[in-house]
């Protein structure tokens, strides 16, 4: 059994009548109006549920990329669960000699060591372990990743 077939023809009218307008001005409104803003975001969150392997092996690729920055600045983590392990840090690839680890001592909050460490601006990215995170919270990370031209990383283990 044969099918008729449609000649292609038919299409090539309007193909080639898009094509005679000119592509510039279709560009131009994307052009005027960027898709995203240049400057990085001061705050960003992941939320992790599993295991604590699982979640570590979705985590280290994250925290290797970090640690690979090109800024001469730290990556900071601040009070990290126990499990990620000076170990746990070589064997996920991680530039060791680019992150700091910082625990809060005496009656200073993990919140206040991060606010601290993203204000004095000497991290790349802070990377903290805060859980519940409200509204306050979440604030003043922004203010002070702002006031330190770094960036929060807030990591939810649930």
């Amino acid at each position: 059994m044969q099918f008729p077939h449609a000649p292609q023809q038919a299409q090539l009218p309007l193909f080639e009548a898009f094509l005679a307008q000119p592509i510039a001005p279709l560009l131009k409104p994307v052009a005027e109006s960027p898709w995203h803003s240049t400057e990085p975001e001061a705050f960003s969150e992941l939320s992790f549920r599993g295991a604590v392997g699982n979640c570590q092996s979705l985590l280290a690729p994250i925290l290797r990329e970090l640690s690979q920055e090109q800024d001469a600045r730290w990556l900071t983590l601040i009070a990290p669960p126990s499990s990620l392990t000076q170990a746990w840090l070589r064997d996920a690839g991680l530039n060791r000699e680019r992150i700091l680890l910082l625990q809060p001592r005496g009656a200073q909050s993990a919140l206040q060591l991060t606010c601290e460490a993203l204000r004095l601006g000497r991290s790349h990215t802070v990377v903290s372990w805060l859980n519940p995170l409200n509204a306050s919270a979440r604030q003043q990370l922004i203010n002070a990743a702002r006031a330190g031209g770094a960036q929060s990383l807030n990591i939810r283990l649930g």
